[in-house]
């Protein structure tokens, strides 16, 4: 019996590897330029591909496929690599066409979408990240903010599906970075648009573009352009709407040529803004009291173009992801001392969010589906005088 076992063991261990070398061939990985984890994304996602169809299950909110779990299993047998520290530079040929589409249509659903039963899809807990409502600001001494442990515990909420390390958010070095703008030329300093243009709230009237993300976001521009003196364009092109009918599966990506054009056209620009509103259960309320008036909360959001199955998406690269944390930190940190329990925890995920077009680029979720209007608007008068005191002050 137990020769048998042994010999059972063996058989499974070849087949496993002669899947492995399958899959080498056919993705066209090169084991020595890929770090384990990487490898293990694109190997298993081309055998799940050919011999795993429709093998999948939810695992927090997320896509977990039966394939992840042979990768990871297999990586334990066959030792290809340790996760690469370093991020190489390279094209796309540890990532399929099929994967590259699964990725992109992720990215533009995952952090706001709302299901059926009104929970968030991507698994978000929002009484974990609605932080300090009694109005009790944290303590933000350089020597607090240079521990780790301190400010991922206190500033941020990390998705499971990725994962940061020490000396990717070193406090001290986030906040010594100079957000100011060049208030010496004419022209544009920020520009805010819309990813999801057709996020609406509790009293938005539908066909009333004033009511909506889209109006919330003409708001903010006339009080950075009238009250701060800011010049900012607000771009109002529709991304989440295909044959007229709601489709976010490639909204970023639609978004990106208008995005640079504008860019290209205006040079002064330093700053840009993708404002949305997130997605929470009906029975949660994103509010807090500011100045005597109730106000939405809003949650800065930052894209790390990696995730745990993946490894760097390089597809997906950003040079900017320390610039991009230190205006999210710098921009967190003035809510706190300004306006305790105006801003929820930063959340962290894998993909991009068209936030490479700039150092400093900024993904706000302000409030979400269960605000009113009136509260969104208080929400950008506090939003606008903290975007005045991280670039000018």
């Amino acid at each position: 019996m137990k020769r048998k076992w042994r010999l059972s063991r063996i058989g499974i261990m070849c087949i496993l590897v002669l899947l492995l070398g399958y899959a080498v061939v056919q993705a066209g990985v090169k084991p020595w330029k890929c770090g384990g984890e990487k490898i293990s994304g694109a190997l298993f996602g081309h055998v799940e591909e050919v011999w795993l169809p429709g093998f999948s299950y939810e695992e927090k909110g997320g896509q977990f496929s039966l394939s992840d779990m042979i990768a990871r299993s297999t990586s334990l047998l066959v030792p290809l690599g340790s996760y690469v520290e370093e991020k190489e530079g390279g094209g796309t040929d540890v990532e399929d066409a099929a994967t590259y589409e699964m990725i992109l249509s992720r990215q533009a659903h995952d952090e706001n979408e709302v299901g059926a039963d009104g929970k968030l899809i991507s698994g978000k807990d929002d009484s974990a990240e609605t932080i300090h409502t009694s109005g009790t600001p944290i303590d933000t001494s350089i020597e607090k903010m240079s521990d780790f442990n301190y400010l991922l515990s206190n500033f941020y909420t990390v998705d499971s599906t990725t994962m940061i390390r020490p000396d990717e958010l070193k406090g001290g070095e986030l906040m010594a970075k100079n957000m100011k703008i060049d208030q010496s030329q004419e022209g544009p300093k920020i520009l805010i648009y819309h990813t999801h243009s057709q996020e609406m709230f509790a009293d938005s009237v539908q066909g009333d573009e004033s009511t909506s993300i889209v109006g919330i976001g003409d708001y903010l521009t006339s009080l950075l352009n009238d009250t701060y003196h800011i010049p900012t364009l607000h771009h109002k092109g529709v991304y989440d709407l295909i044959d007229g009918k709601l489709d976010r599966s490639l909204a970023y990506d639609m978004a990106k040529p208008d995005i640079q054009k504008i860019l290209e056209e205006n040079p002064t620009i330093e700053v840009v803004i993708d404002l949305h509103r997130d997605g929470v259960g009906e029975g949660t309320h994103l509010v807090t009291e500011v100045n005597g008036k109730q106000t939405a909360q809003i949650m800065f959001f930052n894209g790390l173009s990696k995730t745990r199955a993946n490894g760097e998406i390089d597809y997906l690269a950003n040079p900017y992801i320390q610039d991009n944390l230190a205006f999210s930190l710098q921009m967190q940190v003035a809510a706190n001392n300004r306006y305790p329990g105006f801003a929820r925890r930063i959340y962290l995920r894998g993909y991009r969010y068209n936030m490479h077009f700039m150092p400093k680029s900024l993904l706000v979720e302000a409030g979400a589906q269960t605000n009113t209007v009136q509260e969104m608007k208080n929400a950008m008068e506090v939003l606008a005088d903290l975007l005045n005191t991280v670039l000018t002050g």
